[in-house]
Parts: C-alpha cells; structure tokens; sequence
C-alpha cells in the first residue's frame, strides 16, 4: 500500500529524533529541573556517610560536606552577605573550594571561583567586575589580591586559607578563614530555585575583558547530566581529575554529575605526570577526568610500575582532544575501553552536541544535536546552511536554564550575541548528512591552550604597556596537542635592544603563567588591512618562521603559580 505524504513525513520525523534526540517539531519542554544543593540532600539521605570527596586521602562523607557548608554559610550571612551577592573564590584544589562554593549557594548568594594564577590587571579586573563583598583566597594569593585592594571599592574582607603570619605592609582587611568557619547547623532557607543563578564563571575575553557568565543551578546540574549520557557512572565508581576547582570542567562534571550517581570523585592538586598513576592505584579510581594533553603526555611517558599495577582499572578517560593515536595508546598500555568525547559546547552554551558512550562517533566529529538545545549553522546573514557546509554555530535552547543566564553587569554584549533572539558562538562548524556535527574553526580571537581561554585582548594590554613595543599582536599558532600555543609577534620601539629572553621575563611579573607566550618573534612591520586591523589570520598561518624565538628551547624556567 502506497504510503502518503504525511505518513513519510511523520516517520522521517521520528527518525531525525531518533539519530539526533532532537525533536523540533515538538520545540519547547520544562525537561528536569535541578539545584545542587537539592542533588546533596537527596545523597545525604540516600547515603549520607558514603566518603564522597578525596583529597589524597584527606575524605570527606556526603554529610560531613553537608554540614561544613551549612556552617560556613551561617558564617558568609554574619559577614553580611545576601542573597545575590558574589562571593569571590581563588582557592586550589581543596575542600574549602566546594565548602564555600555550597555556602555561598545556601545563602542564595553567588559564587565566583576565580583562576589562581591570575595577577594584576587580570586579577583586579575579576574581583571588581564581580563587585564581591568577601574574597576567600589562599594564603600565597593574600599579596596578590592586596597589591589591587586600592581599585577593589567594593570588597570588604579577605578570608585567608592557612595560618602563616600575614605579610608586612598588608593594607586589605584579611583574616583567617579559621577563625570564620563556623558552628550553627540550622538549615539555611529557603533554597534556591533551578533557574537561579549560582555562579559566574568568567570567559577569557576575546574582544575585551573578560566577562563573568551568569551560570544557574540547572544549567550545572544539565551539564553534569549530559556528562553522563557521554560518560556514564553508577554509585560504585571512582573519579580522579587534577582539573581546578575555578572551571566548570571539575565542578559540574567532577563534582556535580558524580553527586548525582552517588560516587566518590577524588582530586589532586595539579596534574603531574609523574604522580599520576601512584595516585588512580591509592584512589582506586575507575575514570579519569583530565585534558586531550594531559592524556597525550601520559601516553608518551616512560613505563611506571604503578601503571603496570593498574593495567584495566580505569574504564573511562574523560577529556579532548586525544588523536586516533593517543586512544590507541592508552587502550594498548593501559587497558581503558572508553577514551575521549564526542561533544561541543562553551561556557555561555554548555554541551550543545553530545554522544552516547555505546554510539560509534564519524572520524572527527563531535557528537550529534541534542534535544536540549537547536542548533544551527549559518551564514553571515542568518541563512541556515545545507549539511557539509561550515558556518557560523548559532544555539538556542529548547528547555528552561540550560544556557546561561547573561553576562553579570552587561546586559549590551549578552544583546550583541543573541542577534534574532539565537546565541552566535561566533564558532565555525558544519553537520554532515546523518546530523554528525564538526568543529571547522573559532570565528573570534581568542586562543585555548592547555585547557585556559586566552584573551588576546588582555595579553596585548599588558604588552602595551612595555616601553619597548610599538606594535605587537598576540595570535594562536598550531601545536601538535591539539591546541593552540601563544604567540607575540611584535615590532620594536625605534632603537630598542630588547632580546626576546628580557621581554619573556619581563611578562613573568605580569602575567598569568598560562597565557605567557611560548613563541616571541621582532619585525618590523605586521600585516594590516586597508583598516589598518593587524590580519591576525595570516600570522597564524605563517606560524613559527626561522626568526622565532621558542620558550622551551630557551632553558628559562617558570614556576606555574
């Protein structure tokens, strides 16, 4: 019997949803709704004295973590905190990390974990863009933070993390994080609800600085949740991740999505290739939550013991990018099944495409839509583009609070980027015939290295201020981990002598160690159009010529603090 139109249409419909989990006919859903603070009582009920938190063998219970944040939130509304106000963070990998961050929530208040090597500029940026009444830092950052308290008008007290004496000539109102944690107990009410905002997690500025991304509690608790469509975990596993506490990475996908599974997520204060594998055989962890480069360096380490010893623990490295070569490593040396993911996605827009860990990604691709969000490619005009042909990724949700929220204090550039009411990521990508999705290339200026965004924009305007520069563009150049490394191609002040070692050392003092360039080249003159816009694009393409200078060639040292 011949089949109508219609009938083929509704079972072509059924087949999109079925390959790609979006259903467009349908749009609009409430889907799950979730706090993690909701997420924590439902596991101390459940399961309240399982450890839920390793730090080296330093463990905390389900509901001991239940109670030190209780305490501690009792004391941030003593030091007058309120609901939506921020709460700066730049803590390391340690308890009071997640201690805090949950204290803040339970006030209703705002969380704002910050990157621990930020200085100067960067620093004081952060801190006064979130206008936060207290700062909660370590006792090594305490100097930092004073050295911008003058330009800091909203900050009222800094809780120092560690017992040292303070150092002289402190002007901030600091004190001991100790003397501040707190016994009440009572419950803190009300609670927050899903769409509320519980953090700001700031990007890395790419045509400024940078901006804090209002995050709310479902759209954490959406990621966590798309981590385990990709990666899943049940009540018995084991997480291990060195990732920081400041990014969303360690908080939603190591802390959240293993809340919401019952298990044990242990951390580790900085990835070290060398106190990696000692470190799964004392956890006994059963995945692993690090970076494609991490994952590369591992690969192409000598032999340990402790790897031989824990040949097949591991059944899941979470992370990108690893090349088909790497993958092919860790399954070969160290008997992981599932390496690697298959998903895109950015601080403002979360995961967008995701897949299954059962499912058989295309060479190359990263996931397939999800029903949580439509997403489309397009060009310059907002005409959507046929499958195999890149454009701009433009997102737009299709449930409640699985985006973010807006940028903190900036309603214009959040307006700028939701031209026709679509989130443009200003990402290249394109869909293949059977809705298998490709990152082509980044749209904006920026650069992601070892796992930071960079602003290109800050980075020049430290450089800027060198006396010996006249003219100078930061750009992204290839490397062979699958990100970018930095580089600084500039031009001379008439006269100067400056060496590439001197300005590299000069940047030390002044820069997060991360966003420090690896390659320095002098010209004379860089590449403009009619505009007069340096053509970033083409310094890229030309990469590392023989004139330039290579930090790890260089037998400088520095110390990542």
């Amino acid at each position: 019997m011949a089949l109508s139109k219609a009938t083929i249409n509704v079972r072509r419909g059924r087949e999109i949803i079925r390959e790609t989990g979006v259903d467009h006919q349908s749009g609009w859903s409430l889907g799950q709704q979730d706090t993690v603070l909701a997420a924590l009582d439902r596991a101390v009920a459940a399961r309240g004295d399982k450890v839920f938190l390793d730090f080296e063998g330093e463990t905390y219970t389900f509901r001991e973590l239940d109670t030190l944040s209780t305490r501690m939130g009792h004391e941030l509304k003593a030091l007058g905190v309120q609901p939506g106000q921020t709460v700066v963070l730049m803590l390391d990998n340690n308890v009071d990390a997640i201690v805090c961050w949950l204290a803040a929530n339970k006030l209703r208040a705002i969380a704002v974990p910050i990157n621990t090597a930020l200085k100067g500029e960067f620093l004081r940026h952060q801190i006064a863009d979130a206008g936060a009444p207290v700062v909660v830092c370590e006792q090594d950052y305490l100097e930092r933070i004073d050295s911008v308290a003058d330009h800091l008008p909203e900050m009222q007290i800094i809780l120092r993390r560690g017992a040292a004496p303070l150092p002289a000539g402190l002007t901030a109102n600091a004190a001991l994080l100790d003397a501040h944690r707190g016994e009440v107990e009572t419950a803190l009410e009300p609670k927050p609800n899903p769409g509320d905002v519980s953090a700001l997690i700031y990007t890395g500025g790419t045509t400024g600085p940078s901006k804090g991304c209002m995050v709310s509690y479902n759209y954490m608790c959406n990621l966590a949740r798309l981590q385990l469509i990709a990666h899943p975990a049940t009540e018995d596993d084991i997480t291990l991740t060195p990732l920081p506490l400041f990014h969303m990475n360690a908080l939603a996908v190591g802390v959240i999505s293993n809340l919401l599974v019952g298990a044990r997520v242990a951390f580790v204060p900085r990835f070290s290739v060398s106190g990696f594998w000692p470190e799964v055989e004392r956890s006994g962890a059963t995945i692993v939550s690090i970076l494609g480069s991490m994952g590369h360096f591992l690969a192409q380490a000598p032999d340990c013991d402790a790897a031989r010893r824990c040949f097949g623990q591991i059944h899941t490295a979470r992370g990108n990018p690893y090349t088909e070569e790497t993958k092919a490593i860790w399954r070969r040396r160290f008997g992981v099944k599932h390496i690697g993911g298959n998903g895109y996605g950015l601080t403002e827009a979360a995961v967008v495409t995701v897949l299954p860990q059962a499912q058989t990604p295309a060479p190359g691709s990263s996931g397939k839509r999800h029903s949580d969000f439509d997403v489309r490619i397009v060009d310059d005009f907002d005409r959507e583009l046929p499958p195999g042909q890149a454009g701009e990724i433009i997102v737009r949700p299709l449930k409640p609070h699985v985006m973010f929220e807006g940028y903190w204090r900036r309603p214009e550039d959040t307006l700028k980027l939701m031209r026709n009411l679509w989130f443009h990521t200003g990402d290249i990508g394109k869909f293949d015939e059977d809705g298998f999705f490709y990152f082509v290339d980044r749209k904006k200026d920026y650069l992601r290295r070892r796992g930071e965004n960079i602003s290109s924009f800050e980075v020049e305007s430290t450089f800027e201020t060198h006396a010996d520069i006249a003219e100078i563009a930061v750009h992204a150049v290839f490397s062979k981990e699958g990100e970018d490394d930095l580089k600084v191609t500039l031009v001379k002040a008439e006269d100067s002598t400056l060496s590439e070692a001197e300005l590299f050392h000069w940047a030390v003092d002044r820069l997060p160690y991360y966003a420090l360039p690896r390659y320095i080249e002098f010209r004379s003159t860089l590449p403009r159009n009619p505009q007069g816009r340096v053509l970033k694009y083409e310094l890229r393409d030309q990469g590392c010529t023989p004139e330039t200078w290579d930090f790890e060639t260089s037998g400088i040292t520095v110390k990542k603090r």
